[in-house]
């Protein structure tokens, strides 16, 4: 009898720490399961590496910076409040822009939007402010948008606006980030008169194993306007 309630006491104990071991253990894997969440939720970051025109074939690639494009601008802003902000296809960006976008359409070519993390003031003249202190510090922006397959591209159409006799510096953030040997870069650039300056051999400086071609300068305020003198250059030189 003795011997029978020591088994029962036994088997008791035995089912009680079994319990508390399978509590314990959900409580640790439950545990486990939250931090691995929470550390996930930490580590994720918007994936903003392009694939640009992988199933259209072209080799053509129109690269460019605008200032509408890479501006804080408020929601609803009116192109016309700005002669530096325009619209192109109900979209927002700038005279660079509607001039790349012209280029696209006529060559077939690809379109890619250099953009930068930090965004630019909502007005012009804050914004070249910034541009002034970004090439006085010789600074390069963290670009928000990349490209996966450059290496599918012959000939790149890069374009910009000149900001203090320069190409911005965000220009020289993307020459810093690819190998363009063997491509053929062919400028255009929007400014107030004084056109490409030096931008094709600081470019050429950046891509010494490619041919970088000085293209179509266009007068900032005749952006708009431009589309047949856009369309005669192509023809021009073959695109």
């Amino acid at each position: 009898m003795k011997k029978r309630k020591i088994l029962c006491v036994l088997a008791m104990t035995t089912l009680l720490l079994t319990a508390c071991g399978n509590a314990e253990s959900q409580e640790t894997s439950t545990q486990a399961e939250s931090v691995t969440m929470e550390d996930t939720s930490e580590e994720v970051e918007t994936d903003t590496t392009e694939t640009v025109g992988e199933n259209t074939g072209s080799n053509i690639l129109v690269a460019y910076f605008s200032y509408g494009e890479n501006a804080d601008l408020p929601e609803g802003v009116d192109a016309s409040s700005s002669a530096s902000i325009q619209t192109w296809n109900n979209e927002i960006t700038g005279n660079t822009g509607v001039i790349a976008h012209m280029i696209g359409d006529a060559s077939g070519a690809d379109m890619f939007s250099i953009q930068t993390v930090a965004k630019y003031p909502s007005d012009y003249n804050g914004t070249i402010n910034q541009g002034e202190e970004e090439k006085d510090e010789n600074v390069r922006p963290e670009l928000a948008s990349h490209i996966e397959n450059i290496e599918q591209y012959d000939t790149i159409f890069l374009g910009f606006p000149t900001w203090w006799y320069d190409m911005p510096m965000a220009m020289y953030s993307f020459l810093d980030e690819y190998d363009l040997s063997g491509k053929t870069i062919i400028m255009f650039c929007t400014s107030g008169g004084s056109g490409f300056l030096d931008a094709v051999e600081q470019t050429q400086a950046a891509e010494p194993e490619a041919t970088v071609i000085e293209g179509l300068s266009i007068g900032a305020s005749s952006a708009t306007g431009a589309e047949e003198q856009v369309t005669a250059w192509l023809q021009e030189i073959g695109y």
